[in-house]
């Protein structure tokens, strides 16, 4: 049995904790992390095929998120109490995982490599898809699949004083005129390589803007990438 590892750094505010475990969940997979962040909690598991399928000229890198009612309580609506197909918040967590993770792999691999983020908790609090990036990314490097980690990512929002928080909550994303998600890998020098970048206004940005919060220009989202590497 995989021996049973604990770390966890503050994230944001001090009474903000970002936990990664492995060791206790999924031990037969290549590579296992549980992430939590408040009370959400994802398990990320990443596997992959020992040999090439025949005729495959690409990399096949599959990524799913599940979620399950019963991370928040609840009990599936249908008549057979099943769960239902992928939310679009899902799908766009999937596609947000694979964006920055794909290009660490080396070049010319093509063993299919399956990464599954199920979330075990939701405290309607915490977004769980950024922290099930980096929990993907250390089960990546714990595993025996290649993989050029590790990698790190956060998410940012600038709010209403003009100031960027880290791994804000939905309330403070809703608050905030401007989000971004930023992941990026650590270079030798020191130095943060951005591997991907999405951003964009929130739904009451210009409610917010007519009220007087400050306007979001290029030298906004410069600070914002440089504080996103700190």
């Amino acid at each position: 049995m995989a021996e049973a590892i604990t770390v966890n750094g503050a994230v944001g505010a001090e009474d903000k904790i970002m936990t990664l475990e492995t060791g206790v969940l999924a031990n037969l997979a290549n590579g296992a992390v549980v992430v939590k962040i408040g009370n959400t909690t994802v398990l990320v598991t990443a596997t992959s095929n020992k040999n090439v399928r025949p005729g495959t000229d690409f990399f096949p890198l599959t990524v799913d998120f599940e979620e399950r009612s019963y991370a928040a309580g609840k009990i599936p609506g249908s008549f057979f109490r099943r769960e239902g197909r992928a939310s679009e918040t899902a799908i766009l967590a999937c596609r947000l995982t694979d964006r920055p993770l794909r290009p660490l792999f080396p070049e010319g691999f093509r063993n299919d490599v399956h990464i599954v983020a199920t979330v075990l908790g939701a405290d309607q609090e915490n977004p769980y898809d950024v922290p099930a990036i980096n929990a993907a990314s250390a089960a990546l490097c714990i595993s025996d699949i290649p993989f050029q980690g590790p990698l790190g990512c956060v998410r940012i929002a600038y709010d209403q004083d003009g100031e960027w928080i880290p791994h804000p909550t939905y309330e403070e994303g809703e608050q905030a005129t401007f989000e971004m998600v930023v992941a990026g890998r650590l270079l030798e020098d020191g130095d943060v390589a951005v591997m991907m970048v999405e951003a964009g206004g929130t739904e009451n940005s210009w409610k917010y803007f007519e009220a007087g919060a400050p306007k979001v220009d290029e030298k906004v989202l410069a600070e914002g990438l440089d504080f996103s590497k700190g």
